[in-house]
């Protein structure tokens, strides 16, 4: 007899996502390496901002990458540590508008020369290699303006994603509500497979029966 398997829809890992091809990870790699390089032309060494920006911007991608790794077998701490990443970047947002307000540069918003531009070169791109070819050319207004660009991009995309797992939880619950799924999953095709080999011994029997009446009948 066949090992009797799992349930196709009773699993108790959830498939780990891919962090890697998450548009909002990709920018949040941007943010970090931006973040790093903007400190470090713009800021004067020993300022404490330096390590606070640094810091949220490295905090907001390690989170999404330690929550897709926790996501497998706990959907909730996958949301905290979403929730911790999303805090990191509105964090690193803040300090990106205090440094516009306190140069006395300009925020590009809805109307801007620029920010039709800006929004549309963001949106379209996500990797590193699109963004740190200008690292060393933009200005520090426009270095701040595409930063803060990216935060409320990677904002918004973890909040969409956000809301999907939860979707997903109340549908599937967390690990024990699946362990629990599982069993009683394993329960029942362990039940479906002894009674189906009941059928099949009854009807065995019944054959056998059959054939020693035809043995004497010709006897």
């Amino acid at each position: 007899m066949d090992t009797l398997q799992q349930p196709n829809d009773a699993r108790i890992l959830r498939k780990q996502a891919n962090w890697e091809d998450l548009y909002f990870y990709q920018k949040s790699v941007v943010l970090y390496q931006m973040t790093f390089v903007f400190t470090q032309r713009f800021l004067t060494r020993g300022d404490r901002t330096i390590d606070q920006m640094v810091q949220a911007a490295r905090s907001g991608k390690q989170n999404i990458v330690e929550g897709s790794a926790d996501g497998v077998t706990s959907t909730e701490m996958e949301l905290k540590l979403l929730n911790v990443a999303r805090s990191s970047i509105k964090e690193l947002k803040e300090d990106y508008e205090d440094f516009l307000v306190s140069r006395h540069l300009t925020r590009w918003m809805p109307g801007h020369a620029r920010y039709d531009g800006m929004l549309k070169f963001c949106r379209q791109h996500n990797k590193l290699e699109d963004y740190e070819v200008f690292f060393h050319q933009w200005t520090a207004e426009e270095m701040s303006n595409i930063a803060l660009t990216l935060c409320h991009m990677v904002d918004k995309m973890m909040t969409t994603y956000q809301k999907q797992l939860e979707a997903t939880f109340i549908q599937e619950g967390g690990i024990k509500e699946r362990m629990t799924a599982a069993r009683l999953g394993y329960r029942t095709n362990q039940r479906e497979e002894i009674e189906r080999l009941k059928r099949e011994l009854k009807a065995a029997y019944r054959r056998i029966t059959e054939l020693e009446e035809r043995l004497k009948e010709r006897n």
